[in-house]
Order: structure tokens, then sequence, then C-alpha cells
């Protein structure tokens, strides 16, 4: 009898150190809507590499990686495009999941140290990226004056202006 009982305390023990807690309830994938105004807008996601982790128009809902890796969160650079107004960047960083402090009243200190920090699953992301693209810039046409503030140019266009003495 006392054997089937430290049996099974040991099994639980296997059972809840095995898993971590921020992964079995969180997740490490979460959908996140882009969105923008005015909607319409093209937009790239790049990761913390710059690479490139997908592409579309808003509004749109994408599935992105919380985590980098080893107790590393992700972090998203979303660039926006619209015909007419100025491109817009906006950051997307995860944040610690709730989830993630519940291996210490679990007891998973494999979950906290090792299965959540692997996964991605310490780590959350927001649900919703939204960019306002501004004040449409003037209407080019032949014979007109175009005037637009430096504040309006991307970064790329700033880069291109030569000053004029």
């Amino acid at each position: 009898m006392k054997f089937r009982k430290v049996m099974g305390a040991a099994m639980m023990a296997a059972v809840v150190g095995i898993n971590g807690c921020a992964s079995i309830v969180g997740e490490s994938r979460y959908p996140v809507a882009v969105s923008s105004a005015p909607s319409g807008a093209s937009f790239e996601i790049t990761d913390k590499n710059g690479t490139i982790v997908h592409s579309g128009n808003t509004p749109s809902t994408v599935t992105l990686k919380s985590g980098k890796g080893y107790f590393t969160g992700q972090t998203y650079r979303l660039r926006f495009k619209k015909e007419g107004y100025p491109d817009k960047t906006i950051e997307l960083d995860s944040s610690l999941s709730g989830w993630y402090w519940g291996n210490i009243l679990i007891g998973g200190l494999v979950g906290m140290l090792i299965v959540d920090p692997l996964t991605g699953a310490m780590y959350k992301l927001p649900d919703v990226a939204s960019a306002d693209m501004g004040q449409p810039l003037a209407q080019t046409g032949e014979g007109t004056l175009n005037v637009g503030l430096i504040d309006d140019l991307s970064i790329a266009q700033r880069e291109r202006l030569v000053p004029v003495e």
C-alpha cells in the first residue's frame, strides 16, 4: 500500500514537472488583427532578424510566434504603405504572459525554466496592431506646387533628401 502511494506521488510530480503552465494554458502563437486608418494599406511584417514573416493588406489577421528563442521574446516591425499617404512603421513587442507565473503555484520548475522559455509560451503578443496613416499627402499634377513637412516623409525618403544652398 505504501509503495502505491509513493508511486502515485511520483507520477503526479512527473506529470506536473514535465509540462509548463504557460504552455498548457497559454499559446506560443497568437492571432494579431492588423488594421490601418484608412484601411486598404499594404503592410509588411519583419522579425528581430529583419526577416519578412508576412505581407498583406489591411484589415487582416496574422498568426505570429511570441518567442524568438530561449528566454527571448519576439519583436516585430510592421511597415504600412498606401498611395497618397506617408509610410508608417510601428513596433509590436511581446510581453511576459501571466500564465508563466502559474508554474510557481503548480510547482513546475521544469516548465518555468525549460518548457515555457523554449516554446515561447512564456510570452504573449497584443491582439491588435493598428497604424494611423495620417493626413493624405497633396496630390501631384503637372503645374502644381506641393508643400509637405519633413515629418510626413518616411526614413527612406528623408535619407534621399539633398540640401539646397
